[in-house]
């Protein structure tokens, strides 16, 4: 799984790439074969002012998840929770054809 973090007007610290790249490998469970993650961080004006898009890339086909919240790392825990349960759907979705 090749994972690439992109931080938009803003340099994020080490501590923090740590932690997305802790969350985001164990998406690597959830499918198998060649990944590759692109996790886009950015600030917005909005009362929860931190945004994360994390795009996993697949042969075939790519899946898209956005989220905003008050911290970075609350929002990585929402995207990789809900990129959990998309690409189960997905898996399953296969299996029954």
């Amino acid at each position: 799984m090749d994972i690439t973090i992109k931080s938009l007007k803003f340099d994020a610290d080490a501590k923090l790439i740590a932690f997305i790249e802790k969350k985001v490998s164990k998406l690597e469970k959830f499918h198998e074969g060649q990944t590759d993650v692109e996790v886009t961080l950015s600030l917005v004006k909005d009362p929860a002012n931190k945004s994360v898009k994390i795009k996993l890339h697949t042969p075939g086909e790519s899946h898209i998840i956005e989220r905003n919240s008050a911290t970075f790392e609350e929002a990585v825990n929402i995207c990789v929770d809900t990129m959990k349960e998309k690409l189960t759907r997905a898996k399953e979705k296969q299996l029954d054809k």
